[in-house]
């Protein structure tokens, strides 16, 4: 796989000295362009020690404009990263829409460099690569172009470029002794190089593999398919602006209606089928309540000892209860150990990035709770109901929350998600109570009256979220709440649950 770049290939100093300030005026031309596009660029480095990868990245910034660009680098994880996912360090530095975002030592450093101390198996890596694959899958899915550097060097050369950078005083310091160990393992490296270029180079998000014995050849490759790559990627941008600019000023057909077959139409969905008559009352209820309670406040002091997080999604119907039994809950916990985070419609901040990087940025460090009233499902309900995304968005959505959750499931993470199930004709009577009650008015919009116009719509796809994203690891808890207090007194009794199995888990 490397053969083709140990070829000793030059780029003469006139030779660079000509291109380059034609190739810096593009690339800065096409950085203008960016700020209006409605993606971001994530370029990644990578490759052998000492093969150019921090000066070319520094070249970039220094012919760029840096006001849109970001760099990032990455050691061992700091203790605030380690309370997360693995993933969570890379979500929170992606570029936004219009920006570049360069990379190195990023998601690919680890699994390399377990594979190649044989801290992990074959298998091991490539199921990592696998998870890999998926982050930048979604990203290109959103419209991000990736581009991947590997930048690489033959032992020899290796050795060489070490040395030159070691016996000039003014370079030593970027000689460690891990590059000489590293050096040592060259042909580990080399073989898990190679089958991680295999595993992870998709057409979404190639490996360019670069020769970097000669500096000026290597900027020359590297800012040659830069701008190859930016240039096509907005012009495939804009070309499928116009068509769908195209399709929105043609007349739409009206949709024929499916009618399913007697026999299905009867079948009930996973909320009809819900008993709504349970309840709890009066006495029951206060000592259930108060037991659960008692159970959750020692239960979180145990997991806040053992660094076991707690993340909880409330989904549900307007009126459903969501507030008041998150209000119960917290109740157990110290106000310094959680955070109820309220999901409304994106910030223009939010809106710059990937759906899922709002959600990303709020998981909490260890032994902390983190509460979501509303949370990423909005893509598989209101935007997909109400048209604010693409089918295909909120289609693939299943597969990227999945992935989401098990990442933070395997963090140790202790995760309940929520539907909060009421009746169309209790909604209606909490909406009426709410219109009367001066201090409950605010909680009542013209918007909630709007959605119970399209409740079969709603049902609809409530009915494939669980169908899709209930799985073993994060299944989906149904609550039916058309009794309050026996909600809240199962949500609570849930969560305790699932605390006690994330305990478990980490003994």
């Amino acid at each position: 796989m490397f053969e083709a770049a140990e070829l000793g290939r030059k780029v003469s100093r006139e030779e660079f000295d000509t291109i380059a300030p034609g190739l810096r005026t593009e690339l800065l031309d096409l950085q203008r362009r960016l700020r209006e596009a409605d993606f971001p660029v994530v370029i990644v480095f990578a490759g052998v020690d000492g093969a150019g990868k921090n000066e070319t990245a520094n070249l970039l910034n220094e012919w760029m404009d840096p006001r849109w660009t970001v760099t990032r680098a990455y050691g061992k994880p700091s203790d605030e990263e380690g309370d997360r996912p693995p993933f969570w360090r890379y979500w929170r530095d992606l570029p936004p829409k219009g920006k570049i975002g360069m990379f190195l030592s990023s998601w690919y450093h680890a699994p390399l460099l377990d594979r190649v101390h044989e801290q992990i198996s074959v298998a091991e890596m490539d199921e990592r690569l696998i998870r890999i694959n998926r982050f930048e899958k979604a990203l290109a899915d959103d419209g991000a172009l990736i581009v991947k550097f590997w930048m690489h060097l033959s032992q020899k050369a290796q050795k060489k470029r070490l040395k030159k950078l070691e016996d000039d005083p003014l370079t030593a310091w970027q000689v460690t002794p891990v590059d000489w160990q590293h050096y040592k393992l060259y042909d580990k490296f080399t073989t898990a190089a190679e089958r991680l270029i295999m595993q992870s180079s998709k057409g979404h998000a190639l490996w360019h593999i670069v020769e970097g014995a000669d500096a000026r050849y290597r900027y020359s490759v590297v800012l040659n398919i830069l701008k190859e790559a930016i240039t096509a990627h907005l012009e495939r941008r804009d070309a499928m602006k116009k068509v769908a600019a195209e399709l929105k000023k043609k007349p739409k057909a009206k949709a024929k209606k499916e009618v399913l077959p007697a026999v299905l139409a009867r079948q009930p969905s996973i909320l009809s089928s819900l008993d709504m008559t349970q309840n709890l009352e009066g006495d029951e209820y206060n000592r259930q309540l108060q037991e659960q309670r008692g159970r959750l406040s020692l239960l979180h002091r145990k997991a806040k000892e053992k660094g076991v997080s707690t993340v909880l999604v409330f989904e549900g119907w307007d009126a459903a209860g969501k507030g008041g039994t998150i209000r119960r809950l917290t109740n157990a916990l110290n106000a310094r150990d959680y955070q109820v985070i309220p999901i409304a419609a994106p910030t223009e901040e939010e809106r710059a990035q990937h759906y899922l990087w709002r959600f990303w940025r709020h998981l909490s460090r260890a032994g902390r709770v983190t509460i979501f009233d509303r949370s990423w499902y909005g893509r598989v309900l209101v935007e997909r109901v109400e048209g604010f995304c693409s089918d295909d968005a909120w289609q693939r959505a299943y597969g990227e929350i999945n992935d989401f959750e098990e990442q933070i499931v395997e963090a140790g993470h202790a995760l309940c998600k929520f539907w909060l199930h009421i009746t169309p004709e209790e909604q209606l009577t909490r909406f009426t109570q709410r219109s009367q009650i001066e201090y409950k008015q605010w909680k009542l919009t013209d918007e909630d009256w709007r959605n119970r116009d399209k409740w079969p719509d709603y049902e609809t796809a409530i009915n494939s979220m669980v169908e899709q994203t209930s799985t073993q690891i994060a299944p989906w808890t149904l609550v039916e709440a058309n009794s309050k207090t026996f909600a809240r007194v199962k949500v609570l009794r849930t969560v305790c649950d699932a605390l006690e199995a994330a305990l478990k888990r980490r003994k």
